[in-house]
Parts: structure tokens; C-alpha cells; sequence
């Protein structure tokens, strides 16, 4: 903390937390543009939402010499998207949002493509593309949220780990199709 920044006293905390009460856990002290960060996590949970059915349209259709094993990667990618997922929609309310779970909307809003992919090294790839996509997504965001929001950020960061860990693993598959 720099020499510029005061903390508030208990007083002028309790004080600023009765003003709009409404508003839950959104305070006067929250410095990003809510709507912007809104749409950011609603495109994201589009995002993970058209992961999970990709992955799990995957996990069904995976055949041939190495599908067990990519299969069971598109099986646990698909459960951990969905967790993502879940994260994402919940954040949505904390800031007063709605999570926007329309079907006819998802594949608009999502930063990721739906694509099938006929063949297992089609569909590894594709889910390695969506990965890639969603790493560069996510490290803009949280670029952009800075300091704004820490804890938007946060779920943001623990996202991208898991995504990057995602890449990888379609990266080690790809290599032996």
C-alpha cells in the first residue's frame, strides 16, 4: 500500500455498507465497469458451456486405436468446463447480473466454436483450438480487469491454469494420432 492510500475507519465502513444494501455484494468501492465484466463472463460461460457439449459429444463418439484414452480426457475436460461453468454463472449474481444459459444464444456469445470433428485426431484438435482460444480470452480479461475486480480476476486465473492444463493434455494426444 502506498503512502496516498488511507484506509477507511470502521465508522465510515459501517456507514458506506447500509447505502444502496440492494446492490449485495457489489459496494461503492467496486472500480470495474459492471456491465462490461458482466458481458465478459456471460461470453465466458458461453464459452465453457459450448466446451462442455463438445467435449462431451466427444467423449460419446471417440473411436478407435488411442479413443480410450482420449476419451477419458474429454470426459474429465467436459466435467471440469462444466465447473467452470459453474464458477462463472455464480459470479453473474454476486454482481447483480443474470447468467444467460439460452441455448439459441450459447454458440453466438461464445468466444470457442462447435465443431464436431469426424475423425478422433479431428475432434482432439478442435478441442485444442477451442483450448487456445480460451487461454488468449482469458488472459485478456484478466489483463483488462487488473485491479478492478480481484476477485473476478481470481476465478478468471484459476480458470485459465485449468485451461492451459487442458491444452497440454489435447497437445500430448495430438502427438500420438
Amino acid at each position: 500500500m502506498n503512502d496516498s492510500q488511507q484506509l477507511s475507519d470502521v465508522s465510515t465502513l459501517r456507514q458506506r455498507a447500509r447505502l444502496n444494501v440492494e446492490n449485495g455484494a457489489v459496494t461503492e468501492g467496486y472500480s470495474a465497469d459492471r456491465e462490461t465484466v458482466l458481458r465478459l463472463l456471460n461470453e465466458s460461460l458461453a464459452t465453457e458451456l459450448v466446451c462442455v457439449l463438445r467435449y462431451k459429444r466427444h467423449y460419446y463418439m471417440a473411436t478407435g486405436l488411442k479413443a480410450a484414452t482420449a476419451a477419458a480426457e474429454f470426459l474429465e475436460h467436459a466435467q471440469q468446463e462444466a465447473e467452470h461453468a459453474d464458477l462463472l454463472a455464480e459470479r453473474i449474481v454476486q454482481l447483480g447480473g443474470e447468467p444467460e444459459f439460452n441455448p439459441d444464444l450459447l454458440s453466438k456469445n461464445s468466444h470457442a466454436q462447435y465443431v464436431a470433428g469426424n475423425t478422433l485426431k479431428e475432434m482432439v484438435y478442435e478441442d485444442l483450438v477451442a483450448e487456445r482460444i480460451a487461454i488468449d480470452s482469458y488472459r485478456e480479461i484478466i489483463q483488462y480487469i487488473g485491479e478492478q475486480d480481484p476477485t473476478t480476476r481470481r476465478i478468471f486465473e484459476t480458470i485459465l491454469g485449468q485451461e492451459e492444463e487442458h491444452a497440454d493434455d489435447m497437445a500430448d494426444i495430438l502427438k500420438d494420432l
